[in-house]
């Protein structure tokens, strides 16, 4: 399992093995991942992760464009820069050039009620810092 510390909330996540196995073997080898999470521009619901130049070197899994809420995506970048999408409630990934789809690696299991909490704060009080860490680190 997978802990994520975002502002003041923490969510369990599952690592998606099955549906982006090279994604997730890639993104193990960075944790603990410590970044900065800011609300999305042009995504909807849904909070962002920010890469810049960034590469995981590994393309893109079984890409989704409609994410449910706690189902991240990650972006290997191409149209736009690297990223990590969070969506909190209704999202459709994209970026100013337009639609963008990412490998579906983490799905939160636990604490999906307080997404909203943090979409709101993230919205209203400005970026937050996260940390993406393995369980009892």
């Amino acid at each position: 399992m997978i802990r994520i510390t975002a502002g003041p909330h923490v969510f369990r996540a599952r690592l998606e093995t099955t549906l982006a196995p090279k994604t997730v073997a890639a993104f193990r080898k960075l944790l603990p991942c410590r970044q900065k999470l800011i609300h999305a521009r042009w995504s909807g619901e849904a909070c962002w992760i920010p890469l810049g130049d960034f590469r995981l070197g590994v393309d893109a899994e079984n890409p989704l464009h409609l994410p449910a809420p706690g189902q991240l995506l990650f972006y290997p970048g191409g149209i736009s820069e690297t990223e990590i999408l969070l969506p909190y409630g209704k999202a459709a990934f994209a970026c100013k050039d337009g639609p963008l789809a990412g490998s579906p690696f983490l799905t939160i299991v636990e604490g999906v009620d307080k997404l909203a909490a943090l979409g709101k704060l993230v919205l209203w009080q400005g970026a937050q810092d996260v940390v993406i860490e393995r369980e009892g680190s």
